[in-house]
């Protein structure tokens, strides 16, 4: 039985001790209280562990809240982020060739390599729509460009162990678009989940969309493009004027090729003069001297599907 010992000191008139009362208490309860509330701290904060799992830190952190349990209906705030949309390509065709089980163990591999990309460079998940990605980057626009490029070079990584296993390669589209944000609280009484409403996201999953139209990895908006700190630290080229559903005027899109194979990489700085000096005379309605242009680009860089999608564009003006 565990003991505790209290003694109480009784001084004479000189001031010395005289002698000390000694109280023995049992304090099997109160050791078995701080067991408890030590359990009890104990699985609260493997609580909260596990609701960052579905409930990102970051976010509780932008509404203002120190944990899930402050969270209402409703809460809302405004700011202005950074939005990176990623998706497989074909994946419709390739989940036709496995099994459930494998579907889900080849979704969580793939996505297990590229969430701690995306939280090394200040982001979090918002929301994995089946093999989809959508993040959000609360600081500088250049952490979701950098993360971008880290998931393209960590998907050759992946790619190289797919082909030791037998499996074909996968590719990858990204898009990234900067903007303001609502992020909060929708739903009911039973059922709340936190979601992002605003334009910035439609774009951003519109970009996604257009990588496969370009033959390209990685888009971002002219937005984005404007928030970066240098941007010549970047391989970029502007690659066209889109307008999306419900604006009038065209977003300046821009691709961004560092996390391009070498191979590829290479062909489009070599060319990257000549399609400048090309999609210049586009726009300028030169179509005679555009077409030469991207005829340049091609005979260097053969597979740079946007010089032949210019070029072609060229050639139905010409007729």
């Amino acid at each position: 039985m565990p003991i505790e010992a209290r003694g109480t000191p009784i001084f004479d008139e000189k001031g010395n001790i005289a002698y000390a009362i000694v109280a023995l208490q049992d304090i099997t309860e109160r050791k078995k209280a701080e067991a408890q509330r030590g359990e009890f701290v104990r699985e609260l904060f493997e609580l909260n562990s596990s609701y960052e799992r579905f409930i990102p830190r970051q976010f509780l952190q932008i509404l203002g809240k120190n944990s899930i349990l402050d969270v209402q209906l409703g809460d809302q705030v405004q700011q202005e982020m950074s939005v990176l949309f990623s998706d497989i390509r074909s994946f419709t065709t390739l989940s036709e060739s496995m099994t459930p089980a494998e579907n889900f163990k080849f979704i969580n591999s793939y996505l297990s390599c590229m969430e701690p990309l995306i939280r090394e460079n200040q982001g979090f998940i918002d929301k994995y729509i089946g093999d989809a990605i959508m993040a959000l980057f609360s600081g500088e626009a250049d952490n979701s460009v950098q993360a971008a490029i880290a998931m393209l070079h960590r998907l050759k990584e992946y790619n190289q162990g797919r082909r030791r296993a037998g499996y074909a390669p996968i590719a990858i589209g990204i898009g990234i678009n900067t903007g303001s944000l609502m992020l909060g609280t929708v739903g009911g009484y039973n059922r709340m989940d936190g979601t992002v409403i605003s334009d910035a996201v439609n774009l951003a999953s519109r970009l996604e969309s257009l990588t496969k139209k370009y033959g390209v990895n990685l888009l971002i908006s002219h937005q984005t493009f404007a928030k970066l700190g240098n941007a010549n630290q970047y391989n970029i080229r502007l690659i066209d004027r889109v307008t999306v559903k419900g604006k009038s005027k065209p977003v300046a899109v821009f691709e961004v090729f560092d996390g391009d194979e070498a191979e590829i990489l290479e062909g489009k700085l070599e060319t990257q003069t000549i399609f400048e000096e090309a999609l210049f005379l586009y726009y300028v309605h030169n179509f005679k001297e555009a077409t030469q242009r991207f005829q340049d680009c091609l005979t260097v860089n053969p597979r740079d599907k946007v010089a032949q999608i210019y070029l072609e564009r060229c050639q139905q003006h010409l007729i």
